[in-house]
């Protein structure tokens, strides 16, 4: 059992320490004047990753590893550059026998089997029978169900976690059905199929294991046109179908990332791909808002500070709940601000009859 984590390096600021962690990624480097090689290295556990750095007498520690192993680690915590970073003393490849799986991949905080009875729920509500029975076809397929049922939405942006796919497409569903009442041009059976099937490649663009990463085919094809392909696929299976329902799925799925340069070969053209794709994004935004806030916190930010640049929204974030509440003498503990899925309050697992289908 691991006694160091690395959401606990506030704690251990200037200490050593001797902990087991994943070997994300590592890389061997020139020294600038010369002299040289050094070992740059990401370590990673369930909590988040830290850079590590090695200057010497590494070479022999890290020939048997490779890019997902595990490895014994002890050096020094300090900060660089305002981050947390280990100064590397020594490093040894170990064996999964030494190690506890369940320490090295972040989980949802929610229950499995609720959210996916939940998202099952919402389906056998649809009116349209050719859309549930579509949904269904990916919903009882033996391997899809365990893929989509544990697999992460993204490597390391948002939901990052084992059941982050679902416990971000159940959030998605509920978002869709609360705002579609608002806007009669959008079919709310249609919205959902999409909010389900928008990413149901990530099953096979992406790995998990000891750590996320891309499969080959994720990295040569990607989610979007694997998932277009998963589509056609059933569809096959389930002929006759419909070809405007056809038509009108794949253009979801096609379209959801919103804009060609995010990856999206067609632009969002009907107001179910339209509503999807700002949803979508907003969802997914909230999610590393909160991924951010987290970190803050574990570096030993207060609430009256601004995030680290978070790259992918290209700003700062400040968490002006948490500001407002220091302020009034009463700042949320720091169970809620945990690194992974939203606590509680953020996302309650409330059964199939929470919000009416219309």
């Amino acid at each position: 059992m691991k006694d160091f984590f690395i959401a606990d390096a506030a704690r251990f600021d200037n200490c050593i320490v001797t902990s087991y962690f994943v070997l994300s990624s590592f890389q061997i480097r020139e020294k600038r004047q010369g002299g040289g090689q050094f070992l740059t290295a990401t370590l990673t556990d369930k909590t988040g990753s830290m850079p590590a750095v090695m200057w010497e007498d590494f070479a022999d520690s890290i020939a048997p590893c490779t890019e997902g192993c595990y490895v014994k680690a002890q050096g020094q915590i300090s900060r660089y550059q305002n981050k947390f970073q280990m100064a590397l003393q020594r490093i040894r490849f170990a064996a999964e026998s030494e190690i506890d799986p369940a320490d090295y991949l972040p989980v949802t905080h929610f229950d499995i089997d609720a959210m996916w009875s939940e998202l099952r729920g919402y389906v056998s509500r649809f009116t349209n029978p050719d859309l549930k029975r579509l949904v269904f076809s990916f919903l009882d397929d033996p391997e899809i169900a365990t893929a989509y049922r544990t697999a992460p939405a993204a490597k390391m942006l948002h939901h990052a976690w084992i059941g982050g796919l679902l416990e971000h497409v159940l959030t998605l569903v509920r978002v869709c059905l609360a705002n579609a009442p608002f806007y009669p041009e959008v079919d709310p059976d249609l919205l959902v199929t999409g909010a389900i099937l928008h990413d149901i490649g990530k099953i096979r663009e992406l790995h998990w294991k000891s750590s996320f990463g891309y499969t080959l085919e994720g990295q040569l094809i990607g989610h979007i046109s694997i998932a277009q392909g998963m589509l056609l696929e059933k569809v096959r299976q389930l002929e006759p179908f419909p070809e405007k329902i056809r038509i009108l799925v794949e253009h979801m799925i096609l379209s959801h990332h919103g804009k060609y340069e995010f990856g999206s070969p067609k632009l969002p053209m009907t107001p179910e791909a339209l509503l999807l794709n700002t949803l979508d994004d907003l969802e997914a935004k909230m999610q590393t808002l909160r991924n951010a806030f987290a970190n803050a916190e574990s570096q030993g930010k207060g609430p009256g500070e601004v995030t680290d640049w978070v790259r992918s929204m290209e700003r700062a974030l400040f968490n002006s709940q948490a500001w407002v509440k220091e302020e009034a003498g009463s700042a949320p503990p720091a169970s809620q601000a945990e690194t992974g899925s939203a606590s509680q309050e953020m996302l309650p697992i409330t059964g199939a009859d929470s919000i009416p289908i219309r």
